[in-house]
């Protein structure tokens, strides 16, 4: 039944490594966490699982982007899917869940902050849920190096779902974290599938260079093909691209700062090959199946072997030869170790942020639970004379704390829910030829216009109605005035969600585990990326792989240090063996054939040994024999 489902639905007659097993476990109902490294094919394990199941299946994750594209991807496909995260409106989630007790759909994505509301937890009842898909389930764990704790109500969850089973799934856990998933998540016994961390494809490489750009253009130019280049800021994505261009490279830029449609647009020119070049803050890469990518460069230091894993792992995926590479400076140990006190500042500050915020939102003391505020970074620190990366440090150890919640920049596009009927649309008069124009366009365009809030581009419906984007922006605002649309204008910006009432600064608490336990886990991982980068006699593939508990015996064969080792040993071999052929000929002179033949190691290494002898001088040749 699976295979047939995979074959309907995706075109593939038979399954990777794990999936069907991992598939087979949630199936039969068992608590499950699948781990899987980036590219193993992590989303069929539980979308051929669910769609074989009655019912609907909740998938929590925290990618909010990523959540767009599988629901995308899902509808492109003819099953139902839907999404709720932070930024849609109180009716627009209202619509999403009554779709989901009555429409038969197959999939809810939520964001795990969504899980704790009133409005959820009800309409929750009514809903007929065949299992709960946790992704990126090492948020879950504290010991996990992106630890949210909206992630601990799904144990809740669980209490009110009490025969549904789990299905956990990560790309990168190390063995206490794999623990600790499974107690969170009330496994009813341990149920552990692991696909082997290892790459044999691919090669990784740590470069030790002052010049990084220079470098960087070098290692284009050997290796041909696709590639990806990440670095540490929205404004070097930019610098690095302008240069790539300047050298005939075609490049484009991508962050977490641009529009939908420029990083549509852009991760789509790259994906087609179009551009050969993405240069990228660590906001790119999730959910993004591309094959055929020969190159990962890190021209900054990722602050955990977590996250280096995960977006090096982006290159080879086809099972062909790739390179991850990183070009390291001496300068790189300080600059990282400077991360420290960003991402974690004082808790004295921390408590400063807190108070600001309540001067910002002029929210008094006891107000605030379940508040939701726009937040604009730039303003705030302008206002209170604060760099914005400490602030947004402080907010998320405030969110962790429980005090609030802190949504990263979402960019969220223009929505649009017809609240008339279909036939009283057609009823409506006097409404004038461009609106009528314009309602047409969106009828032809769109579909599911009646039962749920569907994205639109306006400058698109102003192409195909002849209307200006300007129009048709006024006249959607006068349709939603009228009560004939509900229209949700695109909107770019995060949110800061109060989870209980203001308290006095002096009264904030941040907890031991939120503050001092996560800042010397922080600070382990980066010394681990440190020792990864400046040892230079370890297989790097082991190194990565002893850090998530995976032994293996054997070397690469193919990273840096494994290849300076094999022409250590290639140099030391040949040393021997000239040491060897001078002895030989010093006792008696004699023909090159016949110094070969009383030689036991390769014939052509001898003839070259002899030749590199007879070029430095430490041998001669008189009429074809040789002496010393």
């Amino acid at each position: 039944m699976y295979k047939e489902i995979l074959k309907q639905y995706w075109g593939y007659d038979c399954f990777r490594d794990l999936q069907e097993e991992i598939i087979t476990s949630i199936g039969e109902g068992r608590d499950t966490l699948g781990l899987m490294p980036t590219g193993g094919g992590k989303s069929i394990t539980f979308q051929v699982p669910a769609l074989a199941k009655d019912g609907l299946c909740l998938v929590v994750t925290p990618l909010i982007a990523l959540m767009k594209d599988q629901v995308q991807n899902l509808k492109s496909r003819g099953i139902k899917a839907l999404a709720i995260y932070s930024g849609m409106t109180r009716q627009e989630i209202i619509i999403a869940l009554e779709n989901c007790i009555f429409g038969n759909y197959k999939f809810l994505y939520i964001s795990p902050e969504r899980l704790d509301t009133e409005i959820f937890r009800v309409k929750l009842a009514k809903i007929k849920v065949s299992m709960i898909t946790v992704d990126e389930s090492h948020c879950i764990s504290q010991w996990g190096y992106d630890f949210r704790p909206a992630y601990l109500k799904i144990a809740e969850i669980r209490q009110l779902l009490p025969n549904v089973p789990v299905l956990a799934l990560t790309a990168t856990a190390t063995p206490e974290v794999v623990k600790d998933i499974q107690k969170r998540l009330h496994f009813k016994e341990e149920n552990v599938f692991r696909m082997s961390f290892e790459r044999k494809n691919l090669a990784y490489i740590v470069r030790q260079t002052e010049n990084k750009t220079g470098e960087l253009l070098h290692i284009l130019k050997s290796i041909p093909g696709s590639a990806i280049v990440y670095v540490r800021n929205r404004r070097r994505t930019k610098e690095i691209t302008e240069l790539l261009n300047g050298e005939g490279f075609i490049a484009d830029f991508y962050h977490a700062g641009l529009d939908d449609a420029t990083k549509d647009i852009r991760q789509q020119r790259w994906q087609k090959g179009e551009s050969r070049v993405i240069v990228a803050t660590n906001a790119f890469g999730m959910g993004i199946d591309k094959p055929d990518v020969r190159l990962v460069v890190h021209l900054d230091l990722p602050d955990s072997p977590e996250a280096y894993f995960q977006e090096a792992g982006r290159a080879g995926r086809d099972g062909e030869k790739a390179y991850a590479v990183i070009l390291y400076a001496k300068s790189d140990k300080t600059t990282l170790n400077k991360r420290v006190p960003d991402t974690f500042p004082d808790k004295e500050y921390i408590r400063q942020v807190y108070e600001h915020l309540q001067y910002y939102y002029q929210m008094a003391m006891g107000d605030g639970q379940d508040c939701i505020r726009e937040f604009n970074i730039e303003d705030f620190c302008r206002k209170f004379k604060y760099f914005p990366v400490p602030v947004n440090s402080a907010l998320k150890i405030l969110t962790q704390a429980g005090y609030l919640e802190y949504t990263d920049e979402q960019d969220n596009a223009s929505r649009v829910f017809f609240t008339v009927r279909r036939e009283e649309l057609y009823k409506l008069h006097k409404l004038g030829d461009e609106a009528d124009k314009l309602i047409q366009v969106i009828l032809r365009s769109y579909t599911g216009l009646f039962t749920d809030y569907t994205f639109i581009n306006e400058d698109s419906i102003a192409i195909r109605s002849g209307l200006t984007r300007q129009q048709v922006y006024d006249i959607l605002i006068r349709l939603s005035k009228l009560h004939i649309v509900d229209y949700i204008p695109h909107k770019k910006t995060p949110y800061i969600i109060y989870t209980r009432e203001r308290v006095d600064s002096a009264q904030l608490q941040i907890p031991y585990s939120v503050y001092e336990e996560r800042k010397e886990r922080y600070k382990v991982r980066i010394k681990a990326i440190i020792d990864y980068v400046t040892t230079d006699t370890t297989c790097r593939s082991r190194m990565l792989l002893r850090y998530f508990g995976e032994k293996n015996e054997h070397k690469c064969g193919i990273c840096d240090t494994c290849i300076s080792q094999r022409d250590t040993m290639e140099q030391t071999s040949q040393s021997e063996l000239k040491e060897k052929i001078l002895s030989l000929v010093e006792q008696s002179a004699q023909t090159p054939a016949h110094l070969v033949g009383q030689i036991t190691e390769d014939k052509e290494l001898v003839a070259t040994c002899i030749r590199e002898l007879l070029e430095d001088g430490e041998l001669k040749s008189n009429n074809g024999i040789l002496s010393i």
